[in-house]
């Protein structure tokens, strides 16, 4: 259907909806629009004021991003029960109703692109949002060789966590500033890679890098990248990134913050690398480290600034987890906060 037609619908059942009678405070009146996708139905609906919404159905575990909040536009998540189901749903309003035909060239959009992604509708409501907005963001100089195989390593592990979950990138934080790479209420993960072919290295930035945040423990991860013809390069790992998650826009906005930029990304395009090792470790009491916390239990005065060092992880002390225990790690860094 195109968005014509899709607005034409829009305005025929919002027209019906308010013609029907007034619903009690904080109840809708609601309507199906006929476009299924894996979480339910679509629908339109008119508040008890009556404000025109639109419903996008989704799953009552995922979260929704921090969207308009009037005075003109609203989104927030709602719940919505009948006699025979409970759904939830991201409700996007208006609540100036002289803007009501520009909500409704907002919502045929969202409803074009809900047709064309049924499997993730809450995407399609971001992905049509977001096309209405301008972004202006100062262009940087390009990513350094170093940056690349940094933020490599880092969308490694951002891509297997998004696989079990599409707003896992909500946890990867390294991008704002934050001491660890990857934080949740149930722990943290600290992300090194390196190219070089011998050793296993990490150059830890900081006296609080390797410190454990309060809500769990603590893994630092490392990769090493092979440069190969038959790898996958930066570009690559970044539209799989973006497939995966639900909210485009809010990737495209840390990608940002570390410095990669759509007009780089030929220049990206021919470094091709492999992770020929892949090691986790628990950073606990035996893991050799260099903290504020142990200087300070030490007795020694923190009075040193912009500390870096070396961490050598080839002792017979650094064993790394197994798969089946790097896979419980990931599920309990995704687990809802009790």
């Amino acid at each position: 259907m195109s968005t014509d037609s899709w607005r034409d619908l829009l305005d025929e059942r919002w027209a019906e909806l308010e013609a029907e009678p007034v619903t009690a405070e904080r109840r809708l009146r609601v309507t199906d629009l006929s476009i299924g996708t894996d979480d339910g139905a679509l629908m339109a609906a008119v508040d008890y004021e009556g404000h025109r919404h639109l419903l996008v159905p989704m799953k009552s575990r995922q979260q929704l991003r921090r969207g308009p909040d009037g005075p003109v536009l609203k989104l927030r998540k709602r719940p919505l029960e009948d006699e025979t189901s409970y759904r939830t749903y991201a409700d996007l309003s208006c609540l100036e109703r002289n803007l009501n035909d520009l909500f409704a060239t907002l919502c045929s959009d969202v409803l074009d692109t809900a047709e064309q992604l049924p499997a993730n509708p809450v995407k399609a409501l971001y992905r049509a949002m977001d096309r209405w907005k301008s972004l202006f963001r100062v262009q940087g100089a390009p990513l350094s060789g170093e940056r690349i195989t940094g933020l490599f390593g880092e969308l490694l592990v951002l891509v297997a966590m998004l696989e079990r979950d599409p707003s896992a990138h909500r946890l990867w934080l390294g991008p704002s500033g934050h001491r660890h790479d990857f934080c949740s209420p149930h722990g943290a993960v600290e992300v090194k890679s390196s190219t070089y072919t011998e050793g296993r290295r990490a150059r830890i930035h900081g006296l609080d890098q390797l410190e454990a945040p309060e809500g769990g423990p603590l893994h630092l991860v490392w990769f090493r990248l092979a440069a190969s013809a038959s790898g996958t390069s930066l570009p690559e790992l970044v539209d799989r990134a973006l497939e995966l998650c639900d909210d485009e826009t809010s990737l495209r906005g840390l990608l940002s913050h570390v410095g990669y930029q759509p007009a780089d990304v030929e220049r990206y395009a021919e470094a091709r690398f492999v992770a020929t090792e892949q090691r986790w470790y628990p950073v606990g009491k035996d893991f050799p480290r260099l903290t504020g916390r142990e200087l300070e239990q030490a007795g020694v005065p923190v009075t040193v600034e912009d500390v870096a060092y070396t961490v050598d992880l080839t002792g017979p002390s650094l064993a790394p987890l197994s798969e089946e225990a790097v896979t419980e790690v990931l599920d309990a860094l995704l687990r809802e906060p009790a």
